[in-house]
């Protein structure tokens, strides 16, 4: 038995020199430490075969030799049934075409939905250990979660996630990525941004969804949604219980930034007519946020209890999400843009809570990052309000005390909202300024 004749036809297909493909540079960057398998991870639609893509492309310009960095997709119906040991006449046939980089060169290899292979964690673990091999792998969010990644890599995995556009990739996609800084901006610039940023807000950054009309987008983003229900929670985890699913899905996504506890959502459901313990909430719940459709922000305390017993904040993976189920025909815009900051918050690699202070008052975000500190953000649309600005800057002042390390910041929708304050240490800066800053932890 030999090399399976499709996987040899794909091998050949990608050592064969090829013109590059067209695609958006994403910022995301896989965490540079030798010896570990890269999964490529994410919810469905947001891009992680172009990722993989984008690193072969870069690897074959830096290499001296496409040979160097091939990249292999095992989503083909006529390799269907592939067994493990097929990997490893795939290693074997590699090395026979090019027997002078065994031992010698290291190489890149980038598979794509690996998972449809079973037992595929032995293998990539023993050519971590005996070749010189670097692998990123990546697939359905279903089976590649973080947290799986690690346990079935027996601690040899790193986990890359990737994440709707952000507004920085949003505008490199439409070719219009600001090259200045915003001091430097003309006012055709800002105008521009500005325009774009709220068109963010409604449309999202879902790579495929991008200059598509408003109906149809709208139905991109549902078929999103539904495939994470039925492949990620309900064939996984054999939920039986789909109806009530389907009303929490929207419960959450119509109602972004809001506070949810299980004990809530329990009593709701069943104000709704669907009969489901408390526990299977609770199960419902963590399965929509390992499938990366929700983010959950917690009450920033140090006790776990205190922590495990709030509620907590849920906020969709994209702005675009919100729109796409909520027929209201609110503006959302508030929501829109919480949703936003909290996702470069999490592209940055912050742990994120919210604050509540002594005094009862909140404060959005504070972020904490291993190179950058701590970082208390009050997100306000408008705060021309005298009272709306009153009460946002006295929670962000009062959280500052309680966390004195803090950089003090309150995001804008536009300049139109910029507001004075004599608050000394509180920025005050359009959240599209904050958003380009693009700054991330490696």
């Amino acid at each position: 038995m030999g090399l399976h004749p499709v996987l040899a036809e794909k091998l050949s297909t990608a050592l064969a020199v090829v013109s590059p493909i067209a695609l958006t540079r994403r910022d995301a960057r896989l965490p540079r430490v030798a010896g570990k398998v890269h999964a490529v991870i994410g919810m469905r639609r947001t891009g992680k075969t172009m990722f993989l893509l984008q690193l072969l492309s870069e690897h074959r310009e830096s290499a001296a030799g496409a040979e160097r960095a091939i990249y292999l997709s095992f989503d083909d119906d006529r390799l269907a049934g592939l067994e493990l040991e097929q990997l490893g006449f795939l290693l074997e046939e590699y090395y026979r075409r090019y027997p002078a980089l065994r031992g010698r060169e290291t190489v890149n290899w980038f598979l794509d939905e690996i998972q449809l292979v079973p037992g595929w964690e032995r293998f990539v673990r023993r050519v971590i250990d005996s070749e010189k091999i670097e692998i990123a792998v990546s697939g359905s969010s279903a089976r590649m979660l973080s947290r799986e990644v690690h346990t079935s890599l027996r601690g040899r995995g790193m986990a890359t996630v990737i994440r709707p556009f952000s507004f920085r990739e949003f505008l490199r996609h439409h070719g219009e990525e600001p090259e200045k800084e915003p001091r430097r901006w003309t006012p055709a610039d800002r105008s521009l941004i500005e325009k774009r940023f709220r068109e963010y807000l409604v449309e999202g950054g879902f790579p495929e969804v991008q200059g598509v009309a408003a109906t149809l987008r709208i139905e991109l983003l549902q078929g999103y949604v539904d495939t994470v229900l039925f492949r990620d929670v309900v064939e996984r985890h054999g939920v039986s219980q789909v109806a009530a699913l389907r009303w929490l899905v929207r419960q959450c996504l119509r109602n972004p930034a809001g506070s949810f506890s299980v004990h809530r959502l329990h009593r709701d459901l069943k104000a709704q007519g669907h009969g489901v313990a408390k526990d299977a909430v609770h199960a419902m719940l963590g399965h929509l946020l390992d499938a990366f459709l929700l983010s959950a922000v917690p009450l920033v305390t140090e006790s776990e209890r205190q922590r495990n017993s709030n509620p907590r904040k849920l906020y969709p993976a994209d702005p675009g999400l919100i729109k796409a189920f909520d027929a209201s025909g609110r503006s959302n815009i508030g929501h829109a843009l919480e949703t936003a900051v909290l996702n470069e918050l999490e592209r940055r690699g912050a742990e994120v809570g919210y604050v509540r202070t002594g005094e009862g008052l909140e404060v959005d975000f504070l972020a904490r990052r291993t190179t950058a500190g701590e970082e208390l953000i009050q997100v306000c649309v408008d705060p021309s309000s005298p009272g709306t600005r009153e009460r946002e800057l006295r929670a962000l002042a009062t959280a500052g005390k309680e966390h004195p390390r803090a950089t003090r910041r309150v995001l804008v929708l536009d300049r139109d909202n910029l507001m004075r304050t004599e608050e000394p240490g509180t920025e005050v800066l359009p959240a599209y300024e904050w958003l380009l800053a693009a700054q991330r932890d490696h």
